[in-house]
């Protein structure tokens, strides 16, 4: 199949993607969803079988699972990333150096935190362990981690929060 043949079907097709988009309530990077839906809509194109029903369901269905994908790894990307606020980067003194993230700096600014707390930000932070790697490595269900996880997060907020204040 050529590039020319398919011309003709994403143009009719593309109000389609942006509908799938604007109802999975996607804001961020909305062009990148496109593409996705883009190549979607290519592989659904190329898979189709008229026997099995209509091709604009089919794409649908196919789009929407494609992105829908897209967007859970996203938001699985974003959890495991922390994007300091602009506030922060204005208190570092060298804008050129990295903060450092050593154990110690890590347990300076975490005094308030638990243990478990504690083992949940260093492996995080130092090793990039996910929940089920702490999980196995601590002999603890995945769940147990993700309490450690929120409270963590609960309790650094406030301490950021009160530095900011200062």
């Amino acid at each position: 199949m050529e590039a020319k043949q398919f011309d003709p079907i994403a143009k009719q097709y593309t109000p389609m993607i942006y509908k799938i988009i604007a109802r999975l309530h996607i804001y961020k990077n909305k062009d990148e969803f496109f593409q996705t839906g883009l190549i979607a809509l290519w592989d659904a194109y190329k898979n189709f079988d008229e026997a099995k029903g209509t091709f604009s369901s089919y794409a649908y269905s196919y789009i929407k699972g494609r992105i829908m994908t897209e967007l859970t790894k996203a938001r699985k990307q974003e959890e495991r990333s922390v994007y300091p606020d602009e506030v922060y980067w204005d208190t570092v003194q060298d804008k050129h150096a990295e903060p450092p993230l050593e154990a110690e700096f890590l347990q300076s600014i975490c005094a308030d935190l638990t243990d478990k707390e504690m083992k949940w930000v260093l492996y995080t932070s130092l090793n990039d362990f996910s929940v089920k790697e702490i999980a196995k490595r601590e002999h603890v269900t995945a769940s147990a981690v993700k309490q450690w996880r929120s409270s963590a997060k609960r309790k650094l907020k406030k301490v950021v929060i009160l530095e900011m204040k200062d």
